[in-house]
């Protein structure tokens, strides 16, 4: 879990070693949960549910930039990072976390919180290959395939394509979760400096929801039936109909395809080039109940009563659509040269996006069927009387991204001392409609933001190391924020949106040792962060839908602690720890309804105090095994500091066992892998956070009103059983 570095900022990595013994549905986000900062908050334990989030010394998944070999994977619209959309575990030849910040040349906008890089291994030079099949808890079954094509011919090409599929039961309520993943890459090398390669992830899922809970109906329901979705559809009950579990499936289906490019030019000359193109489309619905008269689209007023079936009291039970479909293309472009002592990369980026998002609504049948859970074509939607269908929101976003950077990196004193220094122009412009009647039509926002860095890693010894760095980062508030949303049922403006909106701008530094030796491998960052224009990831209802949106918190200062420890093998152990003290805090007063809400000094949300983790891997060669450790402080949900989720420990367990080679099968294995063994009922995170949770006395005197923030349920005890060969 721990091997020697050599950047001037922070950065852990777990390789393929580690990923084997870890269950095989893990996503990216739990197999790096034991590193330093990481806080991951999932809502079940099988990692199918999109509702996770991970947050790296406090700073959220939106924050966090995701690459896979030069191609950015996060939502367009939202910087989300969603892990089960991504590679299948057993392609990973490394996952990879930098805790401060991205690389220079990183095709990513948010990654104030780190950057998390993900690495597909090399196809392998002989034909072959791997397959494996999983049960275990809540009706969980996997299987997977992988093969190798080996050399092809004389072409030179070799590559891999693998297939997967996971189905599993929704482990607290009524519910199914289904995907369907493909990975593919097809390298060429060109003589000894120089590859080309086509890579690409295929991802289609069909997942249940987990709804989110307050910290009062925890307490009182905890993982009962009572905080989950119903699994059966009774009209008669409008309010326990609107959360009938067929109607809140959630659709998705994304394409990443990259194709990495290395050219040595001559001796001292290198093109670095990746080109990518993306695509993805996903329904987030919810169940809701529509009044058949009295209606708006946006602000217009529409006279139509609708027929809907199951009516009564003037309304109808409906499935609310949430559609969002994107394509995104771009490339990154290098020029590096090399010269003694000295390299040198001038680069570009340029990225392209079109993001459009629809809401509308389908009826429901007396039995609770809603077909078309995708929300597309144009079958099942409720329609006006002039057959047009009913539509409350339609937002259409292009954005187009222009970056130059220009970067330097000396080794001085025969590489004992490492100075990168690098500036980076980011131009980030956006145009979008807003096509629902209303004052607000087209919108738009440009950006230009220098971004400057510095930093040096000093070799003491062999065994000692030092590094230190700045670094300045920036994100333009999401999609959402330029939008309006309004009211169906009144018309009125329930979101304002703008294209006057502030950028977060942030300053890093980082102080760090390391330490390698030929037992103890070892690391302790210190890190300091200044925010300006805070971007908040929270949720908010449209349509009784949950869609992420976020909230400018201002300032914020955060300065902590990171440290990791690993041993080398011995005797077939190897121990690992690692921890975090992070002291987070917002530095200002924040405005809301006219008046401040008395936040300065306050702690910053979802910014634990302290985190640990500590694991102890086994492994002979035959009998293998793994146990884990994670201890997670309390959480701030509120800006006011009036609410928050206790602390947490949760324990993993791995046992297993590797075969001999058996004719064609090549180390046969068995495995079993326990999650949460303990069974802990906990709140795993904050799902929305509010300013206040309780009525607040603001600093001009007026009383502003509270609301309580919502919390994931993190995942029961599960246990999976895998068998795996190779071939």
């Amino acid at each position: 879990m721990i091997e020697a570095q050599h950047t001037v900022r922070s950065i852990s990595a777990v390789d393929s070693a580690f990923i084997a013994k870890q269950a095989p549905i893990s996503t990216a986000y739990q197999l790096v949960s034991m590193l330093p900062g990481a806080n991951v908050a999932a809502s079940d334990a099988m990692g199918l549910s999109p509702q996770t989030t991970i947050s790296v010394r406090g700073l959220n998944t939106d924050s966090i930039g995701y690459v896979l070999e030069g191609m950015p994977l996060n939502d367009l619209a939202f910087y989300s990072g969603y892990p089960s959309q991504f590679a299948d575990g057993e392609n990973y030849r490394q996952v990879a976390l930098s805790q401060g910040a991205a690389d220079l040349d990183s095709p990513v906008l948010n990654a104030a919180g780190g950057l998390m890089s993900l690495s597909f291994r090399d196809p392998a030079r002989k034909a072959g290959g791997t397959a494996s099949v999983s049960y275990g808890s809540y009706n969980t079954n996997r299987e997977f395939l992988r093969l190798d094509t080996g050399l092809i011919g004389h072409t030179g090409l070799r590559g891999f394509v693998s297939y997967s599929h996971t189905s599993a039961e929704n482990w607290r309520g009524p519910g199914h979760d289904m995907r369907h993943h493909i990975d593919f890459k097809l390298v060429r090398d060109i003589g000894e400096r120089s590859h080309a390669s086509l890579l690409g992830s295929f991802n289609s899922t069909i997942t249940s929801y987990y709804p989110q809970v307050s910290k009062d109906s925890f307490k009182l329901y905890g993982v009962s039936s009572t905080n989950a979705l119903s699994g059966r559809y009774d009209p008669s009950n409008p309010d326990e109909a609107q959360y009938y579990q067929r109607l809140w499936r959630a659709p998705e289906r994304t394409l990443y395809m990259g194709a990495p490019v290395s050219l040595a030019l001559t001796d001292h000359l290198t093109f670095n080039a990746t080109p990518y193109a993306q695509g993805a489309y996903g329904n987030v619905p919810g169940g809701s109940a529509l009044p058949l008269s009295g209606l708006y689209t946006g602000t217009q007023a529409l006279g139509d009563v609708l027929s809907l079936p199951s009516a009564q009291d003037d309304e109808a039970i409906v499935r609310a659509n949430y559609t969002q479909r994107s394509y995104r293309s771009g490339f990154t472009s290098e020029i590096a040269w090399k010269q003694g002592w000295n390299e040198a990369v001038l680069g570009y980026w340029f990225d392209y996006g079109d993001d459009h998002e629809v809401q509308s609504f389908s009826p429901v049948s007396a039995n609770g069927s809603s077909p078309n859970i995708w929300g597309s074509g144009t079958r099942n939607f409720v329609r006006l009387s002039d057959g047009a269908i009913y539509i409350t929101g339609d937002n259409h976003t292009i954005s187009m991204t222009n970056a130059l950077y220009i970067g330097d990196r000396m080794h001085l004193l025969s590489d004992r001392l490492l100075i990168e220094a690098g500036f980076k122009e980011v131009m980030v412009s956006r145009t979008g409609t807003n096509a629902v009647p209303g004052p607000q039509y087209h919108v738009g926002s440009n950006s230009a933001v220098p971004l400057p860095r510095l930093g040096l890693r000093y070799q003491i010894t062999a065994r000692h190391q030092i590094f230190v760095n700045a670094t300045t980062n920036f994100r333009a508030p999401a999609f959402t924020a330029l939008y309006n949303n309004y009211d169906p049922t009144s018309g009125a403006t329930s979101t304002t949106g703008s294209g006057d909106l502030r950028n977060e701008y942030s300053i890093s530094e980082e102080l760090g040792y390391r330490y390698s030796g030929p037992l103890v491998t070892g690391s302790l960052t210190f890190f300091n962060y200044n925010f300006t224009n805070r971007q908040i990831q929270t949720q908010i209802l449209i349509n009784n839908t949950p869609v992420s949106s976020t909230m400018n918190a201002g300032g914020q200062t955060s300065r902590g602690l990171d440290v990791e420890i690993g041993l080398r093998p011995w005797h077939h152990w190897a121990p690992y720890v690692s921890g975090e003290y992070l002291h987070a805090t917002i530095d200002n007063n924040i405005e809301s309804n006219g008046d401040l809400l008395p936040t300065a000094g306050k702690t910053a949300v979802r910014s634990p105090r302290l985190q640990a983790s500590a694991g102890l891997t086994y492994d002979d060669g035959h009998v293998f095994g793994f146990a884990a450790v994670q201890y997670t402080g309390r959480q701030y949900a509120t800006f006011t500091n009036d609410e928050r989720i206790s602390d947490h420990t949760t324990g993993n367990l791995t046992l297993g066992y590797r075969f001999a080679d058996a004719k064609r099968l090549k180390a046969p294995s068995i495995r079993l892998n326990f999650i949460n063994i303990t069974n802990e009922h906990y709140l795993s995170g904050v799902a929305d956070p509010t300013l206040n949770a309780r009525d607040t006395l603001g600093r001009y005197g007026t009383t502003i009103a509270g609301s309580a923030p919502d919390y994931y349920i993190g995942g029961g005890f599960s246990a999976l059983a895998t068998a795996t060969a190779g071939f």
